[in-house]
């Protein structure tokens, strides 16, 4: 039985599963144009930035970095915020954010302010991305809805940089990366800042509306899980998966490369990620259904584990290094879909933004700095094996993580409001 699940019986009958699902389609859309404007614009740009600004892409490429760790220092208070307001202001606010730093971004001159604007686009993305859409999405949702939920709209986010990395570079070669952040950030707010602020909103039957009754409980919740020592096995899971998935993401075409395939070829093969992410996710929600949940993300680490540590041996070939990506891939999706399950089976949903910000913040942090570890091996040893290897051992890390956590026994739990006995 999960601990605080605030979700039981919702008023409203149909209404209320009618605004739950009006709300999905809302981020959506709202995440496929975020991250295609936010997050995805940048690898196109970035050498024209690079060219312009008179740096190297290193020095520019560390603006992402310094975006992505702002995202992770953000993630507690925002899901604390978003447990105790929802997410309508903090969506609206951040996206409404997130259009005028693009246009900022278009008027850089210096490093220096490119950095200024993506500490400021990272706590953006923060309030109003995946995270803030997720919260938002298991507090309208009880647990037999609540995956399909979340796929639907992870699947249509999944297409983010099939839609906009094309049409990004299209822009750019028209008309130049400046006024394409222009276009992108007319495009991000009048749509994201709109939808965010009529449509989101809290569930009606939310009792966190019930300030301090409602605060108490997540308090218990939050301190409940962070003493529950399958959470940390959890965490250790989705941190070296985040850190497998990041290395083999920014990696993966250099090494192909270094196997003799041309840069189209490895860039194409790479690409595969993305569709294979939202092959897997399909996956893993349908056969959920009739195989734990814990056994499948297992099963998933496992195959991705296996495809790195082969890669060495296949990739010298076109149609092996294809087989190889391809069994990587199923698994790229799978820790957006299977957190949510996992945090909401064991904890409920009253305290979830909370929660899964404590569980977002180290995966983050190993998101945007394990490729630069992995960059850093590879100089050392001119090498990609040692790189392959440390993914393989990272995904090794993550099913253990998984497996630990499924099989070990849970502490009793005590609720504030009864003070029963949850296990």
């Amino acid at each position: 039985m999960p601990v605080g699940n605030v979700v039981a019986a919702r008023p409203g009958g149909h209404r209320y599963m009618s605004d739950g699902w009006r709300i999905v389609t809302v981020f959506a859309i709202t995440q496929t144009i975020g991250y295609g404007c936010l997050y995805y614009s940048f690898a196109v740009l970035l050498h024209p930035i690079a060219q312009d600004l008179h740096a190297s892409a290193a020095a520019v490429t560390a603006a992402l970095t310094i975006a992505v760790l702002t995202w992770a220092g953000l993630a507690i208070p925002i899901g604390r915020w978003l447990d105790r307001h929802g997410g309508r202001a903090l969506m609206t606010t951040g996206s409404l954010a997130g259009a005028v730093l693009l246009a900022a971004w278009s008027q850089v001159q210096t490093v220096w302010q490119l950095y200024l604007v993506f500490a400021g686009l990272g706590a953006a993305m923060a309030m109003a991305l995946y995270d803030a859409a997720t919260a938002v999405t298991v507090s309208w949702f009880g647990p037999d809805q609540r995956p399909r939920a979340i796929l639907t709209m992870i699947v249509a986010a999944g297409f983010a940089s099939t839609i906009f990395m094309p049409l990004t570079g299209w822009l750019e070669q028209r008309f130049g990366w400046r006024s394409t952040l222009l276009v992108l950030a007319g495009v991000y707010g009048t749509i994201a800042v709109p939808l965010h602020l009529v449509v989101v909103r809290r569930p009606p039957s939310d009792p966190a509306r019930h300030h301090r009754a409602g605060r108490e409980q997540r308090r218990s919740l939050l301190r409940a899980a962070v003493r529950d020592g399958r959470f940390w096995w959890l965490a250790l899971a989705f941190v070296a998966h985040a850190a497998a998935m990041s290395t083999m993401t920014v990696h993966l075409v250099g090494y192909l490369m270094s196997r003799g395939h041309t840069a189209t070829f490895a860039a194409s093969v790479a690409g595969l990620l993305g569709v294979l992410s939202v092959t897997g996710r399909l996956v893993l929600t349908g056969a959920s259904r009739r195989v734990r949940l814990s056994t499948m993300v297992a099963g998933i680490f496992v195959l991705q584990a296996a495809a790195a540590v082969s890669l060495p041996l296949v990739a010298g070939t076109k149609a092996g290094a294809i087989v190889a990506v391809t069994a990587f891939g199923l698994g790229f999706g799978v820790a957006s879909l299977a957190s949510p399950a996992l945090l909401t089976d064991r904890y409920g949903t009253a305290a979830y933004a909370s929660i899964a910000g404590t569980l977002a913040t180290p995966v983050t942090v190993a998101r945007a700095t394990a490729p630069l570890a992995a960059a850093a091996l590879y100089t050392s040893t001119n090498n990609y094996l040692p790189v392959l290897a440390t993914i393989g051992a990272l995904l090794t890390l993550a099913t253990t993580g998984i497996l630990v956590r499924a099989t070990s026994p849970p502490p009793a739990i005590r609720r504030p409001s009864d003070r029963r006995e949850i296990t």
